[in-house]
């Protein structure tokens, strides 16, 4: 109730704010309102390290005169501040030029409908049971081999918010969401090799969590199995990308396909709506409307109303990713894809993590990826990368100090299989997936 009370406050100061807008003259208007607080705690070797308690709030408006456009953003909710503020964006919009995209979604495609996708689940811990819960996890860790040598330490995240949108369409709409998380990183030695890993979990309700001492040892395990890492001779041969890192091709075949990269023409998937970009199995597809998850939501960042739908179907593109201006410069309708997409599916296959090892036989398990060697308009891909090297499907040895390289579009079509080993924590939910065929830059 009192949620309900505080959303029907901040929804009363976004209306002002369009009227103040349509007062001051402008021909349409529409704002953001953001209200959050939260609590993260971090320990390290069993002693606090840190205690932070957020408490933060913020307003942005748009206005438009005709085709012209402006801006501004306070984080002071009073009345003079809104009317200071709403006329620092009507200055800055009759100064600008006029763009013909400009200008609010079309009122049919703004949400009507608001069900409730069970996204707010406070967490009534106090700074000193998030301590306790920090150190537990670290402790699960430090404890769980002698080669575990230091720690980073662990820490516990939880945060709370109110979101409200209005525009001068009529829609006005304001929940509440929150979000948790445990993470722990530590460090494993054996005489000259040394090496970090970590584990999290991340949820909308804290009951969800993994336990804190099973993700403790998670972290543990996994830095100890990269102890005494070797490089390999360049080469050629599969590569499987562990689910965790599998996220990031997904988010590569997105920015390729949204609206800002393809007006720009800056995408090497340019033009490449109804062809085949990848196998006939894959399916690839929005659920905005999960209850619980991560990433949804009833509507985008401007209020278009969000809805599951395919973005490829038997390896076809089907759709981009847009937004109203985006949509417009491209002649198309927006996707309700501002702010991006919501819980990205690709659709898991029937092999479990052994199963795929067993696919892979011979070959490079990725499980870490670093810098950011993504060129979106050639689809050229190069990254360093550490995992493992595999032979008649069991792992060998840890690999570090490498770089894979190939082609989005090669590796896009060369995807062999996608695991049923599924990430849930964020926003691009995808198992493991299993290429053909990648360039390996070694010793």
């Amino acid at each position: 109730m009192q949620n309900q009370q505080e959303i029907n406050r901040l929804e009363n100061i976004v209306q002002n704010l369009l009227d103040e807008a349509k007062e001051q003259g402008a021909s349409a208007a529409e704002a953001g309102l953001s209200q959050e607080n939260g609590l993260s705690v971090s320990a390290r070797l069993g002693d606090v390290e840190t205690i932070e308690h957020h408490c933060d709030q913020g307003l942005g408006v748009t206005v438009y005169f005709g085709l012209r456009k402006g801006s501004a953003s306070t984080t002071d909710l009073s009345p003079d501040s809104i009317k200071e503020t709403v006329s620092a964006a009507c200055s800055i919009a009759r100064y600008t030029s006029e763009d013909e995209y400009a200008g609010l979604p079309e009122k049919e495609l703004l949400a009507t409908e608001f069900p409730d996708l069970d996204l707010n689940h406070p967490w009534n811990i106090s700074a000193d049971e998030a301590i306790a819960l920090a150190i537990e996890c670290e402790d699960a860790a430090r404890t769980y081999h002698a080669e575990i040598s230091n720690s980073e330490g662990a820490s516990v995240n939880t945060h709370q918010g109110i979101h409200v949108m209005g525009n001068s369409l009529g829609f006005l709409h304001g929940y509440a969401s929150t979000r948790h998380s445990l993470s722990c990183s530590v460090l494993a030695q054996r005489g000259d090799s040394m090496q970090r890993d970590y584990w999290y979990s991340a949820s909308r309700n804290a009951l969800n969590l993994e336990p804190a001492i099973e993700i403790g040892k998670k972290a543990a395990e996994r830095a100890l199995r990269r102890l005494e890492g070797r490089s390999l001779s360049t080469r050629q041969c599969p590569v499987l990308y562990s689910a965790e890192v599998a996220s990031g091709l997904l988010s590569s075949f997105i920015g390729a396909i949204s609206g800002g990269n393809l007006y720009r023409k800056s995408s090497f998937l340019l033009d490449a709506l109804d062809s085949r970009i990848f196998p006939e199995f894959i399916h690839i597809y929005e659920q905005p409307h999960l209850k619980g998850a991560l990433g949804s939501a009833a509507y985008d960042g401007e209020g278009v109303a969000t809805q599951t739908r395919d973005i490829v179907s038997d390896g076809i593109l089907r759709s981009y990713v847009l937004s109203t201006y985006s949509a417009r410069k491209l002649g198309l309708q927006s996707t309700g894809n501002a702010g991006g997409v919501r819980n990205l599916t690709m659709t898991p296959g029937e092999l479990d993590y052994q199963g795929l090892l067993k696919q892979l036989d011979t070959g490079l398990l990725v499980t870490e990826l670093m810098g950011q060697g993504v060129n979106m308009v050639t689809g050229d891909y190069s990254r360093g990368a550490a995992g493992f090297w595999v032979e008649d499907g069991e792992i060998q040895y840890p690999v570090e100090e490498i770089t894979i390289a190939g082609n989005l579009k090669d590796m896009f079509k060369n995807i062999i299989t996608v695991g049923n080993d599924v990430d849930f924590r964020g926003n691009v939910r995808t198992g493991s997936i299993l290429i053909e065929r990648m360039s390996i830059a070694g010793e």
